[in-house]
């Protein structure tokens, strides 16, 4: 069984998928605490949780009509019967789905127990702000693929510089896609782009969370 906080369909915010429709499922539980999160709800009991098998996670998938898939949380990859979800899902071609994990899993036991090219790992990399960098799995920074994504949301200076520092160290433009996402309200996004010019940082995309401009950033189901 799974436990589900939250499904509904809406605009992907971020990500390769940007600003197309896109079906999320959110897991409750999270394995980090980090110095600020906007889900809170989906790990402080505050909200309440269905259990679902996976089969009826996939079925619920396909009758909405719905593409592109998120597995979100709290984070998918320490649930239980994820990986036969996986399964389902990567048996399925018509379905595009993104695996939004924190960095703090191991990414490889689940690409080994499901290889497809329809399933995409979205991992956030945990800078100094969060206050959880110590907790990142290194190893995934030489894991990814080339249709993966590194995602670096971007609080301070220091973040700006140690996401430019990994960049660079583990060659990720060569190595997946790369997003630097500012939090709007602690770094002007030009400071962002000022550093990209000067790294010549050519592989890197400057991502603004498109469901955080449409909607109030504690609005839920968006």
């Amino acid at each position: 069984m799974l436990p589900v906080i939250e499904q509904f369909i809406s605009l992907d915010g971020e990500g390769p998928t940007s600003g197309e429709l896109a079906y999320f499922v959110r897991f409750e539980k999270c394995n980090l605490r980090c110095s600020w999160c906007d889900t809170v709800y989906s790990w402080d009991h505050s909200v309440p949780v269905t259990e679902k098998t996976p089969q009826q996670i996939y079925n619920e998938i396909k009758e909405s009509g719905i593409r592109n898939v998120t597995l979100t949380g709290g984070e998918p990859l320490i649930q239980s019967d994820i990986i036969e979800l996986l399964q389902l899902l990567a048996a399925d071609d018509a379905l595009l789905v993104h695996i939004e994990t924190n960095g703090a899993v191991d990414i490889a036991p689940f690409r080994n127990a499901c290889q497809a090219e329809n399933i995409l790992y979205i991992l956030d990399y945990k800078l100094p702000a969060r206050g959880m960098e110590q907790q990142m799995c290194m190893a995934n920074l030489k894991q990814v693929q080339k249709d993966d994504v590194y995602k670096f949301v971007i609080a301070s200076e220091e973040d700006l510089n140690r996401a430019v520092e990994l960049v660079n160290e583990y060659d990720l433009q060569n190595r997946c896609q790369v997003f630097f996402s500012p939090v709007r309200e602690l770094i002007d996004p030009l400071v962002i782009v000022d550093k990209m010019k000067e790294h010549c940082l050519n592989g890197v995309r400057l991502q603004l969370q498109l469901h955080k401009i449409l909607w109030p950033k504690e609005m839920r189901g968006v």
